[in-house]
């Protein structure tokens, strides 16, 4: 645990990394005037990129559009607060009631649904805790009751909420067991830090997928329904911001939405198995 602990010591200065990384990437993109015209700046979630999802989805949007998507992946709560200071143009995130509250407060115009996977709870297929099953609840009380070894997100993502959301389930908000240990970090080097310490994760089932570092992890939770992740796209409130290129925004929430978007979706496999499952509403 000498990992996350030495991370956390630094959990503050990595946060506000993260910070004025995405905002010197948002005023980098402003320098040109051309390539401005020709992009847009879309906050996201670590889990759309870390899963391959983007690699395949935003060409095929350029190809349809000569649009460029510049991403900034973070965690959802932090790509919402990107919202609200109008440094980027497009909202893609998974968090529905952090989304509509954006939207209610009038930093995003509408919310679009696109597409849908599942949380699953990973760990060392020992499974000392005895998790194994399909009720996410009873397993987060045997974690705690077994001070198991947890990482948690801890970085206002999407999964982070839904995390929180089990843990107040449970009864256990505040009784996580000795062993959760908070990463304020992505869902990569989350399940990065659970493979090398045999620790329980919460993660999206499209970045599990994707994930090559696995150790002695396996899937040991999945099936409740609860477990149920739904994204959402919105377009940055131009309104609020003069500044948000908001016909191109559109463009690429139009288009991700559309038949030809949500075929690609549905087409992104990993060894045979689908990531994400495409219902935006017809």
């Amino acid at each position: 645990m000498k990992i996350i602990q030495s991370y956390m010591s630094f959990r503050p200065l990595a946060l506000l990394g993260k910070a004025l990384d995405a905002s010197l990437f948002v005023a980098s993109i402003g320098l040109a005037s051309g390539v401005q015209a020709q992009s847009v700046v879309m906050a996201s979630t670590t889990s759309t990129e870390q899963s391959g999802l983007f690699s395949v989805l935003l060409p095929e949007f350029k190809k349809a559009s000569g649009l460029e998507v510049k991403v900034v992946a973070l965690g959802t709560g932090q790509a919402i607060d990107m919202s609200r200071r109008g440094d980027a143009d497009v909202l893609f995130v998974h968090d529905k009631a952090a989304e509509e509250k954006v939207v209610a407060e009038g930093f995003a115009v509408k919310r679009f649904e696109v597409m849908y996977n599942d949380f699953v709870l990973i760990g060392p297929k020992t499974d000392p805790a005895q998790t194994t099953g399909n009720d996410i609840v009873e397993a987060f009380k045997k974690v705690a009751a077994a001070n198991a070894e947890f990482v948690s997100r801890g970085d206002k993502s999407g999964t982070h909420a839904a995390e929180l959301r089990f843990w107040k389930d449970a009864g256990l908000s505040n009784k996580t067991g000795t062993g959760y240990k908070s990463c304020g970090c992505g869902m990569g080097p989350a399940l990065n830090i659970a493979s090398s310490t045999g620790a329980y994760v919460l993660a999206d089932r499209g970045t599990w997928l994707n994930f090559k570092n696995r150790g002695d992890l396996a899937v040991l939770v999945e099936g409740d329904k609860r477990l149920f992740n739904q994204y959402g796209v919105m377009l940055v409130n131009p309104a609020k911001f003069p500044h948000v290129k908001a016909a191109e925004g559109q463009k690429f929430i139009d288009w991700v939405t559309s038949s030809a978007g949500q075929g690609v979706i549905a087409s992104y496999k990993i060894g045979g198995e689908q990531l994400f499952f495409p219902n935006a509403a017809r």
